[in-house]
């Protein structure tokens, strides 16, 4: 299993010691549930500007792009487009992408 994606290291420093507490039944499955979501990384809408400057920060094609995220080029084209909108798994990776770069999924 990978290791979770942090907002910053003070967060993973308190994630880590909830998942402690947690781990001997200091802290319940709800409270952990809520950190879970403050520490870790947080997926926000992207418009297809922000996808189309991410991938050319990136210096690679759609193609190339496509291949890291495990989509079809044409999938991203849409995306740069606006004709469609990325969502679930897709848009974690990209959220990925823009805050820790390609390297982070290749």
């Amino acid at each position: 299993m990978s290791e979770p994606n942090y907002r910053n290291r003070r967060l993973e420093v308190l994630h880590k010691t909830g998942a402690a507490l947690a781990s001997v039944g200091a802290l319940d499955k709800a409270t952990m549930r809520d950190l879970d979501a403050f520490c870790l990384t947080q997926v926000e809408k992207m418009t297809g500007e922000e996808i189309q400057a991410l991938r050319e920060r990136e210096h690679v094609s759609q193609a190339i792009f496509a291949h890291h995220l495990n989509v079809r080029a044409k999938l991203v084209s849409d995306w740069e487009r606006g004709v469609k909108h990325p969502s679930g798994p897709s848009l974690k990776l990209l959220t990925l992408v823009r805050t820790k770069g390609l390297d982070a999924i290749a």
